[in-house]
This record gives C-alpha cells, sequence and structure tokens, in this order.
C-alpha cells in the first residue's frame, strides 16, 4: 500500500516561497495523477495543482503563476514549489492521488503566510 509523507511547511511573509515536498514509498512512476490539496478548518479540502507521470499539469486558478508542481523521479518525491505566497494561502497542504484516495491521506504540513 502505498503511503504519503508531507513537509516543508512553515510560516513565512506574504511574497515570500516555501517547497513542499511529498515522499511516496511506490514507485511515483506508477501513479498516473498525483496532486496537493489544502484544507482550512470549516471548509471543503480543495486540489491545488495536479500532475501526470506524462509531465501534465493543471492549477487552481488563484495560484497559477505562483506555484509550480513537479515528480522528481531520483528522489521520489512529489514537490509544490510556492512562491509569492499571500495570506489567502494559509491552510493544511496534503498530497494522494487524485482522485484522491481516502486511505492515503496523511498529517499533511501546515503553511501559514502572515506578517
Amino acid at each position: 500500500q502505498v503511503q504519503l509523507v508531507e513537509s516543508g511547511g512553515g510560516l513565512v511573509q506574504p511574497g515570500g516561497s516555501l517547497r513542499l515536498s511529498c515522499a511516496l514509498s511506490e514507485r511515483i512512476r506508477s501513479i498516473y495523477v498525483m496532486a496537493w490539496f489544502r484544507q482550512v478548518p470549516g471548509t471543503e479540502r480543495e486540489l491545488v495543482a495536479a500532475i501526470t507521470n506524462g509531465g501534465s499539469t493543471n492549477y487552481r486558478d488563484s495560484v497559477k503563476g505562483r506555484f509550480t508542481i513537479t515528480m522528481d523521479y531520483a528522489r521520489n518525491t512529489v514537490d509544490l514549489q510556492m512562491n509569492n505566497l499571500k495570506p489567502e494561502d494559509t491552510a493544511v497542504y496534503y498530497c494522494n492521488r487524485n482522485p484522491p484516495r481516502t486511505e492515503l491521506w496523511g498529517q499533511g504540513t501546515q503553511v501559514t503566510v502572515s506578517s
């Protein structure tokens, strides 16, 4: 069974950058679509960015041009580079397949954007 571990979150000022990483226990080449999601307490979890094992990507409109999702086959990770962060990006970030599988939701990593 695939296991996912997210890391890289933290506190950053508006305009700053963070790089999130999702380590997989299964070769990512065998997974067709991986994605990053985020959730603010009391709201629905939302899709932030997704990537296929062929390299195709898509992003929610609010992060286009600021976030970049990549697959690192050497490290077997799915990474999310987040630049020009805004307070509204504050959330717990999770990785999962897309569509997500319930059993793969992990602890997530907290991203807080605040001055």
